[in-house]
Parts: structure tokens; C-alpha cells; sequence
């Protein structure tokens, strides 16, 4: 890594950081929430997202076999259930929003499982994820150096 020692403005990182946060805290499921991220930053490719929250993730208890099958959750057969299947179509279609809007149908199985207050939390969760994956891939951070 070249002398890239401040990533942000010190008050930008610390409003992205207490965003994470409350949208990880609302959500009040940390095994999902790290699903979420982790999937996001696949998209992103990001590579020191996916190490610091991949170490995350397993502290939560999120299985390897989950960790293992991730990107192909759509066909993971019943490795994730409806609930984590309706928030990994929500993450991939407000992730990647090159083509339209999220879909209908992938709000509205979302809004199955989730209520308001828990879908505001959940997209709150992938912009913040989508933020970070922007701010280190564009500053080309390796992964490392970051202890859970």
C-alpha cells in the first residue's frame, strides 16, 4: 500500500461509520447483517470488506457452508431461508441499480419478511456497505489490517 494513511475526511468517516452501525444495530439480526455485507462487497469487489467481514461473520455463528455458497445463493437449495434469501435479492438489486429500479417483486418478498422499520435498516445497511466497498476500492486499499 502507497501513503494512503487517511481513507476520508475524519468527519465523513465517522458518519459513514455511525450509519453502518444503526443500520446494523436496527436490523438486530448480526448473522444477516454481515450476510448482507459480505454479499454487497462480492458485487463490489472488494477485497477488504470481504476479509474484515468474513471474520465477522463467523464470530456471529454464520455457517461456512453459507460463507462457502454466497455468491451462488440463488441456488443454494435451503442453505438460506426465505428471510435471508429476501434480503440477499434486495442487497444484489439496490447493489446494482444499472438497469432500472429494485424490482417490485424482489421489494415486495422483502417487505414479507421485514417490516418498515426493518427495511429501512436493511437498505440502510447495503448503502452503508455499498459506501465503504466505494471508499476502499477507489482508494485501492488491500484487505488485512483490520482486527474484529
Amino acid at each position: 500500500m502507497t501513503a494512503r494513511t487517511r481513507l476520508l475526511d475524519p468527519a465523513v468517516g465517522r458518519a459513514m461509520s455511525a450509519l453502518s452501525k444503526a443500520a446494523k444495530q436496527g436490523l438486530g439480526d448480526p448473522a444477516l447483517a454481515e450476510l448482507v455485507v459480505i454479499r454487497a462487497s462480492q458485487l463490489n469487489h472488494c477485497a477488504f470488506c470481504l476479509d474484515m467481514h468474513l471474520a465477522l461473520a463467523r464470530e456471529h455463528g454464520v455457517s461456512e457452508k453459507q460463507l462457502d455458497l454466497l455468491a451462488a445463493w440463488e441456488e443454494a437449495g435451503d442453505v438460506f431461508d426465505e428471510r435471508e434469501r429476501a434480503a440477499l435479492a434486495l442487497t444484489e438489486a439496490v447493489t446494482v441499480l444499472t438497469a432500472s429500479f429494485v424490482p417490485d417483486a424482489v421489494y415486495e418478498q422483502a417487505a414479507k419478511h421485514f417490516d418498515e422499520a426493518g427495511l429501512a435498516h436493511l437498505i440502510g445497511l447495503v448503502v452503508a456497505i455499498n459506501n465503504w466497498n466505494r471508499v476502499m476500492v477507489g482508494r485501492r486499499i488491500p484487505p488485512g489490517g483490520h482486527t474484529p
